[in-house]
C-alpha cells in the first residue's frame, strides 16, 4: 500500500502546483473513516481506495480526482456524509464521490433493479464531469485485480460478468485500452475458466515451440524500415486471452485455425511517417484484404489515432501491425485522460464524450431495469462503422446498422418520422444496412410515426428505446380505451347501481395509482372482471381483491400476437430468444415462428398467397428459454462426449436430445439439442465448445 508522502509526492512529480494540503487531509480522513473495516483478502479496507488514487496518479489526474479516489468509498461504507466531505473538501470533490457512491440501500426486488439503478445515477453523474468515470473504472480495476479473494463463485461471476457488460465497454468508448483488456482479462477467467485455461495453455505451448519468434519479427521489421530511413520504434506481443477467444468465438473457428495471434506496434515521429511505413511493409509482405483500417484520417469515436494492416509474414503467419506517432500512442495509452495529462480541457460538446448524451437520454425512454441495462450495452459495444449526412456531418455507428438507426443517430424527431432513406443518391427501405462511407439522406414525413416492424430492424440502444418508448405510448392508448369499454360492460353487471366515489375507493382496494391504469388491468386481463366488481362493491363477486393481479408467464412468451393464438417454433432453424424472428402463418394451422436468416424462410415464403401471411412477432418479456440445436464435431476418443456434455452443463444448458450424426476414424458429428435461456448463453456454450482441445467445430444447425 502507498504511503501518505509517496502518493502526494506522485502528484506533484507531474503537477508540482497540485494541492497538497487536499491529497494530505483526504488521505488521514479517509484512514480513520474507514478504522478497522477489513477486504475479503484480510487487507485493511483502507489499502482499497488508496490502490485507485495509485492507479489514477499514473494517468497524471488532478488533485480532486485523487482525493477523490481516496474518498470514493467513505459515504457507502462509514459513517461520513456528503456534507461532512463538502465542509471538508469543497463542493467539487463531494460532488464528484456522491457520483461515485453506489446507491447500497436500494429498495429493488431483483439484482438487475440495483444494477439499473446504480448504472442510471452513475451515467448521469458521469454526464455532468467525466472524471466520475475516471475514478470508477480505476475503483473496478482494482476490484477485478482482487477478485479471486471472494468465496463465493456466485458473487465473483455477478461482478466479472458486470465488468464485462459495461465497465470495460466503457473504458474501451474513452480509449483507456490498457484498462479495457486488463478488465476482460480478468473477467474471463471467472466466466469462462476453462477456455480461459485452455487458451492460455496454448499460448504457452506457442511460445515453447516458437522460442523467441515475437523478438525475432520485431527485429526484422525494424531492420526493414532503417534500410528504407525510417527509425521506428517497434515492440510485439501475443494476442490476449479474450481477445483470440472473441475471434474464435465470432469467426466460429478453433484455435488451430486462428492464424493471427501476434501483434506488433511501429512507433514513428510523424503522421507522414506512419502512412510511409505502411507503404514500405505492404511492399515487403502481401496485405490480408479487408483488414486495413485507417484510423488516423478518421479517428474512432473516443478519439484513438492508428494504422491498422494484417499481412502474411513469413512461414505464412499473419500478423497484425499497428502504426502511429508518440502522440497517438500516448493518447491510446491514456484515452481520455490524456486531456488531464496535456492540460487539455474536456467539454461535454467533444466527439469524444457525445455518445454519454445517447445514454443519459436511453435513461428516459428505458420502461425496466433489463431494457435499461440492454440498450446502454448496445450503446457502448465497439465495432464502428462511419457515414455522412448530406451536409458532410460524420456519423458514428455499431457495425450492422440500419438506416433508422442512421434517423435516430441524428436526431429522434427524424426517426419517428422516418419514411424512408437515400443511401449514396439511390432510394431504399428503412431495414438497409448502412456500409463504411456511405452518404445518407433520411426521407421524412410528418404523418409517420414508428411501426412495429422497426423493432426487428434496429440494431442501436437509442433507436430501439425511442421506437419502443413510441409503440408503448401508443399500446397505451389503445388499452385505456379498450379497457373503458370493458369496464363499462363490467359495471352494468353489478347487482346495483355505484356511487361517484366508487371508482376511487376502487383504485385504493387493487393499489392502483388512477383511473388509466385500471382500465389497462382491465383491458390487458391482469386484472379478473369478478375482482373489479369485488373493489366497487365490496360482497358482489366474492372475489380476494389482493390476489386480484395474477401472475402471467409462460415457458415462451411472443409479442405481436392476438392473445389465445396457438403458435409453434419453427424446427427448421430452432429460435431462441434473442434471434430476430418473423412469424408465419399456414394453412389451417397457427403461426410458426422462425428465425430472420432461416434457410428454408425464403421456399416457405414463395407458398405464401399473400402479404398478410406475415406476422410481426418479437419476443416476450417473461420469456423463459427455447430449444437450439448445434452440431459439434469432436475427436474420435475416448472421454470426448463427456466433455462435451461437462461445458453444457457448466454453462447451465440441458441436453434435451443427441443424435449421432456421422462418424470415422478421426472424428465424429452429433447433433444436441440444447434447452437454453436466450442467445447469448447459446453463443458463450458455443465458444465454450471450441476452446475444448476435443472438439474441432461447432455449428448451430
Amino acid at each position: 500500500m502507498l504511503r501518505q508522502y509517496e502518493l502526494v509526492d506522485r502528484v506533484l512529480d507531474y503537477d508540482p502546483d497540485a494541492d497538497e494540503a487536499l491529497l494530505n487531509r483526504a488521505y488521514v480522513f479517509s484512514m480513520q473513516a474507514h478504522g478497522s473495516q477489513k477486504r475479503a483478502s484480510g487487507d485493511p479496507y483502507f489499502s482499497h481506495p488508496i490502490e485507485v488514487a495509485g492507479i489514477l496518479t499514473d494517468l497524471h489526474l488532478d488533485a480532486e480526482t485523487i482525493a477523490t479516489a481516496i474518498l470514493h468509498d467513505t459515504i457507502e461504507d462509514t459513517v461520513a456524509t456528503p456534507e461532512e466531505i463538502e465542509r471538508l473538501f469543497g463542493a467539487s470533490v463531494a460532488r464528484l464521490v456522491d457520483g461515485v457512491t453506489k446507491l447500497s440501500k436500494i429498495e429493488a426486488q431483483t439484482e438487475n433493479e440495483r444494477a439499473a439503478e446504480n448504472l442510471r445515477k452513475f451515467l448521469l453523474a458521469m454526464s455532468d464531469d467525466i472524471r466520475v468515470l475516471l475514478v470508477k473504472l480505476a475503483d473496478r480495476l482494482h476490484n477485478m485485480r482482487t477478485l479471486h479473494h471472494i468465496a463465493k463463485p456466485e458473487k465473483r461471476r455477478r461482478i466479472a460478468k458486470e465488468t464485462m457488460d459495461i465497465y470495460a465497454p466503457l473504458a474501451e468508448r474513452i480509449g483507456m485500452y490498457e484498462f479495457m483488456r486488463e478488465m476482460q482479462s480478468l473477467a474471463f477467467e471467472q466466466l469462462e475458466p476453462e477456455a480461459s485455461e485452455s487458451i492460455n495453455r496454448r499460448l504457452e505451448q506457442l511460445k515453447k515451440g516458437d522460442g523467441d519468434r515475437i523478438a525475432k519479427i520485431a527485429s526484422g521489421l525494424k531492420l526493414v524500415l532503417s534500410r528504407a530511413g525510417v527509425e521506428a520504434e517497434i515492440s510485439g506481443r501475443e494476442k490476449h486471452p479474450y481477445s483470440i477467444f472473441r475471434k474464435m468465438s465470432e469467426r466460429h473457428i478453433s484455435f488451430e485455425q486462428l492464424s493471427d495471434v501476434m501483434a506488433f506496434r511501429a512507433i514513428v515521429p510523424t503522421e507522414e511517417d506512419c502512412y510511409r511505413v505502411l507503404g514500405i511493409i505492404h511492399q515487403r509482405w502481401p496485405m490480408v484484404p479487408g483488414r486495413f483500417k485507417d484510423y488516423i484520417s478518421t479517428p474512432k469515436r473516443n478519439g484513438y489515432r492508428s494504422l491498422h494492416t494484417s499481412v502474411i509474414h513469413a512461414d505464412s503467419a499473419r500478423i497484425e501491425i499497428q502504426i502511429r506517432t508518440a502522440d497517438m500512442h500516448a493518447q491510446a495509452e491514456f484515452g481520455l485522460a490524456a486531456h488531464w495529462a496535456y492540460k487539455q480541457q474536456i467539454n461535454g460538446s467533444d466527439r469524444q464524450v457525445s455518445w454519454i448524451r445517447d445514454l443519459v437520454e436511453i435513461l428516459d425512454t428505458a420502461e425496466s431495469p433489463e431494457e435499461l441495462l440492454e440498450h446502454t450495452r448496445m450503446a457502448m459495444y465497439t465495432d464502428r462503422i462511419f457515414a455522412f449526412t448530406p451536409k458532410g456531418e460524420l456519423i458514428q455507428l455499431p457495425k450492422g446498422a440500419t438506416s433508422i438507426d442512421f434517423a435516430y443517430a441524428v436526431h429522434t424527431d427524424l426517426g419517428d418520422q422516418a419514411v424512408g432513406a437515400k443511401v449514396n443518391g439511390r432510394v431504399v427501405p428503412l431495414s438497409t444496412v448502412i456500409e463504411n462511407g456511405d452518404q445518407v439522406q433520411i426521407l421524412r414525413s410528418k404523418g409517420q410515426s414508428p411501426q412495429p416492424q422497426w423493432l426487428n430492424v434496429a440494431t442501436t440502444g437509442k433507436a430501439l428505446a425511442a421506437i419502443r418508448r413510441h409503440l408503448r405510448q401508443k399500446e397505451r392508448v389503445e388499452q385505456i380505451a379498450l379497457g373503458q369499454t370493458l369496464y363499462e360492460d363490467i359495471v352494468t353487471r353489478l347487482p346495483a347501481q355505484i356511487g361517484t366515489d366508487a371508482l376511487s375507493h376502487a383504485l385504493k382496494r387493487l393499489k392502483l395509482p388512477d383511473e388509466s391504469s385500471l382500465m389497462v388491468a382491465i383491458a390487458r386481463r391482469t386484472l379478473s372482471d369478478a375482482a373489479v366488481m369485488e373493489a366497487l362493491m365490496p360482497g358482489s363477486a366474492g372475489a380476494d381483491v389482493t390476489h386480484a393481479l395474477a401472475p402471467q408467464s409462460s415457458a415462451i412468451s411472443i409479442k405481436g400476437l392476438t392473445p389465445g393464438v396457438a403458435y409453434d417454433l419453427a424446427t427448421c432453424c430452432h429460435p431462441v430468444p434473442g434471434d430476430r424472428i418473423v412469424g408465419l402463418r399456414r394453412p389451417d394451422a397457427g403461426i410458426e415462428v422462425h428465425a430472420i436468416d432461416c434457410k428454408v424462410l425464403a421456399e416457405l415464403a414463395e407458398r405464401s398467397e399473400n402479404e398478410t401471411d406475415w406476422v410481426d412477432v418479437a419476443w416476450g418479456d417473461e420469456t423463459e428459454g427455447a430449444v437450439a440445436r448445434i452440431s459439434v464435431m469432436v475427436k474420435n476418443e475416448p472421454g470426448s462426449l463427456g466433455i462435451v456434455s461437462s461445458i453444457i452443463g457448466g454453462h447451465k444448458a440441458n441436453i434435451i436430445n443427441l443424435r449421432l450424426d456421422t462418424r470415422d476414424k478421426s472424428f465424429h458429428t452429433n447433433e444436441i439439442d440444447v434447452e437454453v435461456h436466450d442467445v447469448q448463453q447459446l453463443m458463450r456454450l458455443m465458444a465454450g465448445l471450441r476452446a475444448a482441445d476435443a472438439v474441432h467445430t461447432v455449428e448451430r444447425v
